[in-house]
């Protein structure tokens, strides 16, 4: 699928390639999430085992990302969604987050937020939910 940024200028969102990972890593960098950087082959794994994979690329560039797990029918969880600093603020991770909306329409989105994105869930209509986790560590 293309976005139309402008007259000149289209983004592709496409399936994700195992060679998409080390720009997602970069991206994951750039962005500070520390655990899926230090924990590289368990962050490849998640990859390569999740059903919902998805990049945005301008150009050659991948510029964002979205991971998830769907059971396409009850949920489908967004694992991650990333957007580059520099593409932010035009709508990009809206329209990733509705084209994988459109694939799975009978299913509610579960995600996490942080405290950074928690009012750019609620601005575009999701609502905050009460839930528990637990690391295998923690017993």
């Amino acid at each position: 699928m293309k976005i139309q940024l402008t007259e000149q200028k289209t983004i592709a969102i496409r399936m994700y390639r195992k060679n998409d990972f080390s720009s997602i890593q970069l991206l994951n960098q750039e962005e500070d999430w520390n655990n899926l950087v230090q924990n590289e082959g368990t962050t490849r794994a998640a990859w390569d085992h999740s059903n919902v994979r998805y990049v945005l690329e301008d150009e050659e560039r991948i510029i964002g990302y979205v991971r998830g797990l769907t059971d396409e029918n009850v949920t489908l969880y967004i694992c991650e969604l990333l957007i580059a600093k520099d593409y932010r603020g035009i709508g990009l991770g809206r329209q990733l987050l509705d084209y994988v909306r459109q694939m799975y329409p009978k299913t509610r989105v579960d995600l996490l937020a942080s405290s950074s994105s928690f009012t750019y869930y609620e601005k575009h209509h999701y609502r905050p939910f009460y839930g528990f986790r637990k690391t295998w560590e923690e017993g």
